[in-house]
């Protein structure tokens, strides 16, 4: 299974239970905010430095999703799809994408269909028990709380790539990524 992460070219993320705790919150307006971990943001700064592109698909909407996105420098994402699987399989024969080279992090049943198609599975601690039974790794940490920063790292350091990347990112060396927002 290790010898599938050092191939990994392309991360897919669900976003509510995986980038977030998977609470929606809203206020007395019906204003929608969730909460991300500033550590995920950095594995996925880590994965965009070790060459991996990274995809947010969910099966919601939300402008919270859009600015996340934006501020990690995600260019792939994909809102309210409400089949995963079907979506990501025109996207991967679309961009010309082997599944083998697919990593895909998910936490409920809408991403079974999805993780199929992937290379290498990846779930947080608290996945749906349907999610952890199908996928390569259940994480030590929870949605939302560091899963994904932990799936990266556990890519890169099989690359052998972890403390260099992270060096590149945020040592002293690097003047260009200082104020990058994670």
């Amino acid at each position: 299974m290790g010898g599938r992460l050092e191939k990994i070219r392309l991360l897919v993320l669900d976003v509510d239970g995986t980038m977030t705790d998977g609470g929606i919150y809203l206020d007395d307006n019906g204003r929608e905010s969730k909460r991300f971990s500033v550590r995920d943001g950095a594995g996925i700064l880590l994965a965009r430095q070790a060459g991996i592109e990274t995809v947010i698909l969910t099966g919601r909407e939300s402008g919270c999703v859009t600015k996340r996105a934006q501020e990690l420098g995600i260019r792939y994402v994909f809102q309210n799809v409400k089949e995963k699987g079907r979506f990501l399989g025109r996207f991967l024969e679309e961009k010309e994408i082997p599944g083998k080279v697919v990593a895909y992090l998910g936490d409920d049943f809408n991403d079974l269909a999805a993780m199929k198609l992937a290379g290498v599975t990846a779930c947080p601690k608290d996945a749906a028990e349907s999610v952890r039974r199908a996928c390569d790794y259940v994480l030590k940490s929870r949605g939302g709380r560091g899963a994904v920063r932990e799936f990266v790292e556990m890519i890169l350091r099989k690359r052998d790539m972890l403390e260099t990347c992270a060096e590149q990112l945020w040592g002293e060396k690097d003047e260009q990524v200082k104020g990058q927002t994670v």
